[in-house]
């Protein structure tokens, strides 16, 4: 599959208004809640107004959020208070939505109060898209196992019929990979599927930043094969597969180190288990960066992702990286040559690679140097162009939205929706 290189020039968008409902802001630092903090960043800076409703927590914020952020009241997940649920968007904030008066509804989770912005916005006339950013079929599984009651056949079919009622209704669906728009297909959702790609910062995440002093401040040497996982440590990131993995390497002997990058609910029961491995918690900005150039193989078995930032962070960084054979890292990684894609739960699968790359060092430079190259065909600013084109064809299809002013749009322009 060629890389994603959609459309590299931008779509005016300044003097625009448009609302953005997302499940994850600012509460949790996951790849949804960073692409959308950048989404917002790109809107203003290219001169949008952009209102982002969103849930909030009592705790400190794991991130600096970008833009105007709107709290919608919400309720942890049962048994995962790191995710939120929206119970309603609040009389505050249906009277922000009121006087903000947005030219487009942009609804990035298909929860409670994305659901009241999509009635919200087809009652007045206002165009709703949705971008797909969660694979919560997938997701499904793994929240059954906290609860033997749970039957998954009847969660997933309930999952999709909800799906399909969503879905239906916007103009466009913004899914992160030809994989997952096929899915998407399979379920009878098949109108307005857009490929709305990530992308990555190949200055921040690059080879160059690969540091002996990291490495030995954290126990290894200059000599040490790293094998590394970076994410949230979450059972559905496939995190039994990563363990026994690590485990097989160890009771064969095969020289390796292991490094594990992130945080979550699972990282108590997985140190337990993996007490020779580095953990390292969660990393941000420099150091993050340097932990991706200072190893050597990345290894990422995660079958429930929509789209593998983290993934292509690595790749940037000019790491092999060993995935699963799923959505998030199949349009990502090429088998083979940048490096490989497996089973998702073929444990003696992702242990042969592993070894292969532990005992090739020049097959690890090889791969390494492909996926660079692959990764720099993902930059940000094609990948934010290419959905400010998508917002302007939905302003094009709706001549009651129109600019006064002389296209391409300035900042100084104003959008104003025409009174019939």
């Amino acid at each position: 599959m060629p890389p994603y290189t959609d459309i590299a020039v931008h779509a005016p968008v300044a003097g625009r208004r448009i609302a953005l409902f997302a499940g994850a802001y600012n509460h949790i630092s996951d790849g949804v809640a960073l692409t959308l903090n950048r989404l917002v960043q790109y809107l203003e800076d290219h001169g949008a107004e952009v209102l982002i409703f969103a849930p909030t927590t009592n705790k400190p914020p794991a991130l600096a959020h970008n833009g105007t952020l709107i709290p919608v009241p919400s309720i942890p997940f049962p048994g995962r208070s790191d995710y939120r649920l929206t119970v309603g968007i609040s009389k505050k904030g249906w009277s922000r939505l009121e006087t903000f008066e947005p030219d487009l509804v942009h609804i990035a989770t298909p929860d409670y109060a994305g659901a009241q912005a999509l009635r919200w916005a087809k009652a007045n006339q206002v165009p709703a898209v949705s971008s797909y950013h969660t694979h919560f079929a997938s997701y499904l599984k793994y929240f059954a196992s906290y609860n033997p009651l749970y039957r998954i056949e009847l969660l997933e079919n309930t999952a999709w019929r909800y799906g399909r009622w969503f879905y239906t209704q916007v103009e466009h669906v913004y899914v992160p990979s030809p994989s997952i728009a096929d899915k998407l297909r399979s379920q009878g959702i098949t109108d307005g599927l857009k490929i709305w790609a990530r992308g990555v910062d190949s200055h921040r995440f690059s080879p160059r930043h690969r540091s002996e002093q990291w490495r030995s401040a954290h126990g290894f040497t200059e000599k040490d094969v790293v094998i590394t996982y970076v994410g949230r440590l979450v059972w559905e990131k496939n995190l039994s597969v990563l363990g026994k993995v690590i485990e097989q390497l160890r009771a064969q002997g095969i020289a390796h180190q292991s490094l594990v990058v992130g945080d979550g609910p699972a990282r108590s029961a997985l140190s337990e288990q993996l007490q020779n491995t580095v953990f390292t918690g969660p990393l941000h900005g420099k150091e993050l960066a340097t932990a991706y150039a200072s190893s050597d193989v990345f290894l990422f078995p995660s079958e429930t992702e929509t789209f593998g930032n983290v993934t292509l962070e690595a790749m940037a960084s000019g790491l092999p990286s060993i995935c699963a054979n799923a959505s998030g890292s199949d349009f990502l990684v090429l088998d083979g040559e940048t490096g490989y894609l497996l089973p998702p739960h073929d444990v003696s699968a992702f242990r042969t690679r592993i070894q292969e790359l532990v005992e090739a060092p020049s097959l690890r430079k090889q791969l390494g140097k492909a996926a660079r190259r692959r990764a720099l065909a993902f930059e940000w600013k094609s990948v934010m162009g290419t959905l400010a084109s998508y917002y302007q064809e939905i302003w094009k299809n709706h001549p009651e939205y129109q600019i006064s002013g002389l296209a391409p749009a300035g900042p100084d322009l104003h959008i104003q929706k025409a009174v019939a």
